[in-house]
């Protein structure tokens, strides 16, 4: 067995305190993530982990980019028959989580999801680089294959039926809005004394707490 005992760290390099922060979760996050976005040392900003509880009651977390946010909530893109397409129809309740280690920050976000408009996914679908887009018709997202071969041979057929033509966006495919209900700002901080600043909705208004590291 491998000793992780003096794997560690001190998280010093900023602070989370209430005089400083946003009254509005989204714009906090917005304060964040352009800090992250500008960070040198993040290649993906937007990397998210999405975890969704399946069928038999244990929970499942992926990594998706992240494509847009506005005041409403988050939109993520996916295949809506893959793995956590069926969890969400079944249970529509999700956590978003992101980590930017090199700014010491975690943000984990209660969610309920709900489908984005067609014409929204029409347009992020069509944004896409054709490859992309070929390759959300190809994958049978989640589903076993019997190997790679088999999406390589459908990729090369559908390349050449849409050789000079647009793709159509699967029906099977598109956008997800995660609306938050509560939303955890997480700073690291000297001696495991981390800071935890929890936004929680209530009605219409969020009400902000501090949580004990």
């Amino acid at each position: 067995m491998e000793n992780l005992h003096d794997k560690r760290k001190v998280y010093e390099k900023s602070q989370l305190i209430e005089s400083e922060i946003k009254q509005n979760p989204i714009e906090q996050f917005r304060d964040w993530f352009l800090e992250a976005s500008e960070s040198p040392a993040i290649s993906e900003a937007n990397a998210m982990a999405v975890s969704t509880v399946e069928e038999d009651g244990c929970p499942r977390t992926r990594m998706v980019l992240l494509k847009a946010y506005t005041h409403e909530g988050f939109i993520f893109y996916t295949n809506y028959n893959s793995k956590k397409g069926k969890a969400i129809a079944h249970n529509h309740k999700a956590c978003l989580h992101f980590f930017w280690p090199n700014l010491e920050r975690q943000v984990i976000i209660k969610a309920d999801l709900e489908k984005v408009a067609e014409n929204l996914s029409d347009g992020y679908f069509h944004s896409r680089p054709k490859g992309s887009q070929l390759g959300a018709v190809v994958s049978p997202q989640s589903q076993v294959i019997p190997n790679r071969e088999f999406l390589e041979d459908k990729l090369k057929d559908l390349e050449k039926e849409f050789e000079n033509t647009e793709v159509p966006r699967p029906v099977n495919w598109g956008g997800y809005l995660a609306k938050p209900y509560e939303i955890e700002f997480w700073q690291g901080r000297p001696n495991r004394l981390h800071d935890r600043i929890v936004y929680q909705l209530e009605d219409l208004d969020w009400k902000i707490s501090r949580l004990a590291p």
